[in-house]
């Protein structure tokens, strides 16, 4: 790890390899879990959830309606013929994109922002300290071995 956490400091802002280094020690901080927990704890009190909620039981009953019952019916044939036609209307794709604007975006700026940054400025901080201490070390094993290639002079 103190190997690519090293090589962070030469990379220039931007870098895929640097934004790699900074995604996986947010995963490594549980960001993205506490950031799931939190949206997931608000997402069924929101309009667009119900509302997409109530879309989605209406189209399966609607779906099933048109069934015809029979005991040796194939459920996972119906069931994944549902899953398409439910994907195909395209009602999930707007209604994500409706939670999303409803519980992720006003948590954006006040919540998340701040949180990401912190973790950014205390693994660049926490970069530089480890480049430093390597530096210091590699400089006091250079003087060790040039002391001990000076023999003391005798009389």
């Amino acid at each position: 790890m103190a190997e690519n956490t090293n090589s962070a400091a030469s990379l220039p802002p931007g870098d895929p390899q640097l934004i790699a280094l900074i995604v996986e020690h947010l995963k490594n901080r549980g960001l993205f879990d506490e950031f799931r927990r939190d949206c997931l704890a608000d997402v069924d009190t929101k309009p667009a959830y119900q509302n997409l909620r109530q879309k989605v039981d209406n189209f399966v009953a609607n779906h099933l309606s048109t069934q015809e019952w029979s005991p040796s019916i194939n459920k996972n044939q119906v069931r994944n013929g549902l899953r398409q036609s439910v994907v195909q209307s395209g009602m999930l794709e707007s209604g994500v994109d409706r939670i999303i604007t409803q519980v992720v975006d006003p948590k954006l700026n006040h919540i998340f922002r701040p949180h990401i940054e912190k973790a950014i400025h205390d693994f660049l901080a926490s970069d530089k300290k480890e480049d430093g201490a390597s530096n210091l070390t590699s400089e006091a094993d250079q003087q060790d071995a040039t002391s001990s290639n000076v023999t003391p002079k005798t009389q």
